[in-house]
């Protein structure tokens, strides 16, 4: 499987409001807000240097499922700008001017949504994303009331701006700016959806502080991993970036694996579906379109439009973290993990998976290439997520179900936890008791104490013990609140 990396010596180039600009000296793990500051491209901020804040946002061109583009807002203190290679990127400045203002810039004017101005250019950044989105249309009077107040009369979804904070103007005016914005017009920012997002170039750059390499093809990845297995593999760069940010790592080699074939696909079978591993989440939910309901219901939750338009389920596995919110999920639905190195490919269950507190099986020299789901699914499913915050937060419990209910039976039954352990896990207790139980109140309430005892929760500033046990075991009451007449009437 040997595959040569990329030659050395091409230096990254990227197109920023119009202009294309060289990479120059700037070191291998520069993020692109590092570079863009430091090249007098000042609109985008740092907050927290977490993606938490959304200050720092965005908008590269992307590729979209109609061979033309979208515009994607990210967070650029994350993203490695020598990632970025080949790529067409647009700030603040390049939306407008106050001589030409954008209108996403026009109607925070009008609506009074800047005060202080630190966070109004990203904003306008993940505002103008959504403004461009080729389905926003206006919604029907129903639609419109279902949302409660989360989507404009315009079609504009209030969630994209889920990962931009504001200290002192505060959401209404923005939320007014927001709904206020009319179709988009024949402008320059529209025209260019029409046409391709440009290619990703192969990568490779050599600093004091460490390499960057993107490779292109599985065969190159694995080898490289071969050969430098102390490499950090990015896609998203969502807990990589942070890593480097906050905690001031440096790799030796970092690889970008996000343009690699196998590692982007999305297929239906008749046996089982199966998601690259390195598909973002937002395009995840655009193309699976509720086919997986438990993962329809996860992806919302799960931190913000700005991280999920890069965040991925294999690095949401691959750090092994207990709190992250992949894994009960993938757990409730049986998931396998294809994990590839230059031995070949080996495919382990995701129950198998996980070892200790962020250790597991994976190997130095392997990656995680696709998660494969069986069908059929189950026909009662939920996510749920308790945190201090609705959105946006990393989760104190979280509990995914998966049940099948056969006339008044449950015939099979899966949950995942998160939160209340070293590692994700399977309520395997709960599970053997429900299974071949009645669908009653009565079940119900004795599995919701077994569920209550699962796993060894710990206090810390999130929530205590035991809050997590409880949470636990209200998770099943509220499930069978919420479902059981439904279930009844299926029967």
């Amino acid at each position: 499987m040997n595959s040569p990396e990329p030659s050395p010596g091409i230096e990254p180039r990227f197109t920023i409001n119009g202009v294309e600009r060289a990479f120059g000296p700037s070191a291998a793990h520069t993020t692109a807000l590092e570079w863009l500051r430091e090249n007098r491209l000042t609109g985008a901020k740092e907050g927290c240097a977490e993606g938490e804040c959304g200050a720092c946002a965005i908008l590269v061109a992307q590729k979209d499922r109609t061979g033309g583009s979208s515009w994607c807002a990210v967070n650029s203190c994350l993203v490695p700008m020598a990632a970025l290679d080949g790529q067409e990127l647009v700030t603040a400045e390049g939306l407008g001017n106050t001589t030409n203002m954008h209108p996403v810039q026009a109607a925070m004017a009008s609506a009074g949504g800047s005060q202080c101005g630190y966070c109004t250019p990203g904003f306008v950044c993940s505002m103008a994303a959504e403004f461009y989105r080729k389905d926003r249309v206006a919604p029907q009077a129903a639609t419109l009331e279902q949302s409660h107040g989360e989507l404009g009369a315009n079609g504009f979804d209030l969630h994209a701006l889920s990962g931009n904070l504001c200290r002192c103007t505060g959401y209404r005016p923005i939320r007014d700016a927001a709904y206020s914005l009319g179709e988009v017009s024949n402008e320059v920012f529209a025209r260019r959806r029409d046409t391709p997002a440009p290619e990703y170039k192969p990568t490779a750059l050599t600093r004091s502080d460490g390499r960057f390499v993107r490779a292109t093809t599985l065969a190159q990845t694995v080898t490289l991993l071969n050969e430098n297995p102390e490499s950090v593999l990015v896609a998203g760069s969502t807990d990589w970036g942070v890593e480097v940010n906050i905690r001031a790592r440096r790799a030796p080699l970092v690889i970008a694996i996000e343009q690699i074939p196998e590692l982007g696909i999305i297929e239906v079978r008749d046996h089982e579906i199966e998601i690259g591993a390195a598909v973002p989440l937002s395009e995840l939910e655009l193309a699976l379109n509720g086919k997986l309901p438990l993962l329809a219901q996860l992806i919302p939750q799960f931190a913000s439009r700005l991280i999920r338009n890069r965040a991925t389920l294999g690095g949401n596995l691959g750090t092994g973290s207990p709190i992250g919110d992949g894994a009960p999920a993938l757990l409730a639905l049986e998931a396998q993990i294809v994990l590839a190195s230059a031995r070949g490919q080996r495919v382990v269950a995701l129950a198998d998976y996980f070892t200790g507190y962020r250790t597991n099986l994976k190997q130095a020299d392997e990656l995680i290439t696709s998660l494969r789901i069986p069908r059929p699914l189950s026909n009662l499913t939920a996510f749920h997520k308790i945190a201090k915050r609705r959105f946006d937060d990393i989760s104190s419990v979280a509990v995914a179900f998966s049940l099948q209910i056969d006339g008044h039976l449950i015939t099979k039954a899966k949950i995942g936890l998160g939160g209340v352990a070293a590692t994700p896990l399977r309520a395997v207790a709960t599970e053997e008791f429900l299974t071949s139980k009645p669908w009653t109140h009565e079940t119900i309430t004795t599995a919701a104490a077994i569920l209550g005892k699962e796993g060894t929760p710990m206090s810390d500033h999130r929530a205590s013990s035991g809050y997590r046990s409880m949470m636990l075991a209200n998770a099943l009451l509220k499930l069978y609140a919420e479902n059981h007449v439904i279930q009844e009437a299926r029967s």
